[in-house]
Order: structure tokens, then C-alpha cells, then sequence
């Protein structure tokens, strides 16, 4: 078995997070003073820091990039975490990468705080050794601090024995600064010239062929 540990992005990949995500950016907009644009057109707030989708597509400075993020938790918080759905195959993967000695990873651009009870919700929680996310200050904000801290709490020093698996190109770009493969999911909310532009080693249409990589 080459890769003896998998590091999985959350949003876009272990759960189609669109529904919560989009309506707390909907949210936070109203509160901003702006008027939101229809959901489909917030997809790219899934997967980068929220504060880079406030500035990147809404202009805002530092400042009001904070503010924003504070008001799309209070949606989140109350109604939006659990707006969300795992997607089909997922638990039988991650049981089966269990069983067969894969240490699963959870390497996410979510605080923490709300990826543990997202998967902790949707009974998932048992099957990973450590959640890795930001905290709710911004700290390990970026997905390669997210990757490193990961690495420093596993204590893993050789990259060629994991896997990145994630949607978006933040997930290639992060585990390549660290020298990790990584295997871009297309039933996220990346595509594939986007994961392969980004240097993806791989790309997956659906959880059996994540499992044909790690058990091959």
C-alpha cells in the first residue's frame, strides 16, 4: 500500500455544503448592505477562506472582509451548519480505508469547531485520527498551514505515504508545497480543467475510484 494516510478536504468533498454556505453568505451580504446574487453565483466561497471570497468578489477591504465573516457565522452557526448532505459512497469509503489500515485525515478550510460537529452529526467522526482547521481568529486560515499542522501533529515526515483529496485547487496547491499527491474529486465544486491546471496527480468521478487508489 503506497499512500498509508488520506487527508480529505470537507466542503465539496466529504459533503455537498452548498445549501449552508451560500445562504450565511446570502446573510452576511444583507447585513453588509449588499445585495446578494442568486446562490448559484456564490459557489466560489465554497473551499477558500471566507475572508478572500468577501474581498475577492465583493471588493472589501480587511476590515469589512472580518465583519462579513463574523455575520455569515451567526447564520451558520444557527441554521447553516447543517444545511448539507455526505455524499453517496463516502461512508463506505472511509470504512473501508479503516479496515484496511489507512489513516484518514480531515485537512479543512472550516474552523474546526464546526467540522467536528459536522461530522460528528452525520457519524462520521469515528473514522478519523485528527481534524485539522482553522481557528475561529483566522489562525491556519490558509489550506497548506491547515496540511502543515497536520503533519507536525501525525508527526509525518515522509509525503509520498499520503494522499490529498479534495475539489478545489487549493487542496493541489496545498499539499504540493509540502511535496504531497493529491487527487482532485469531480463531484465537487471544482472542475476538472481547474484540479488539473492546479497540477491534480489524479482525478476521481467517484469514491471507488479514491479507494482503487489507496487499497490498489
Amino acid at each position: 500500500m503506497r499512500y498509508t494516510h488520506a487527508f480529505f478536504d470537507l466542503d465539496g468533498t466529504i459533503t455537498n455544503s452548498a445549501p449552508g454556505i451560500t445562504h450565511s453568505v446570502q446573510y452576511a451580504l444583507k447585513k453588509m448592505g449588499i445585495e446578494p446574487p442568486p446562490a448559484e453565483e456564490l459557489l466560489g466561497f465554497i473551499g477558500p477562506a471566507l475572508t478572500w471570497g468577501f474581498s475577492h468578489y465583493f471588493g472589501m477591504n480587511e476590515t469589512d472582509s472580518k465583519k462579513a465573516v463574523e455575520y455569515y457565522r451567526e447564520n451558520y452557526r444557527a441554521s447553516g451548519m447543517l444545511e448539507c448532505e455526505v455524499y453517496e459512497g463516502i461512508p463506505t469509503l472511509l470504512r473501508e480505508l479503516n479496515d484496511a489500515g489507512v489513516i484518514c485525515v480531515l485537512a479543512t478550510s472550516k474552523p474546526h469547531i464546526f467540522a467536528n460537529r459536522i461530522l460528528a452529526h452525520f457519524g462520521l467522526d469515528r473514522y478519523f485520527t485528527l481534524v485539522s482547521g482553522p481557528e475561529l481568529d483566522g489562525t491556519r486560515g490558509e489550506k497548506h498551514e491547515v496540511i502543515s499542522y497536520a503533519l507536525s501533529q501525525l508527526a509525518l515526515t515522509d509525503p509520498s505515504s499520503i494522499l490529498m483529496i479534495g475539489d478545489r485547487y487549493h487542496d493541489v496547491l496545498g499539499a504540493a508545497r509540502y511535496g504531497i499527491d493529491c487527487a482532485g474529486v469531480l463531484w465537487g465544486f471544482g472542475d476538472q480543467t481547474e484540479l488539473t491546471d492546479a497540477g491534480a496527480k489524479y482525478l476521481c468521478a467517484s469514491p471507488k475510484e479514491i479507494k482503487a487508489l489507496l487499497l490498489q
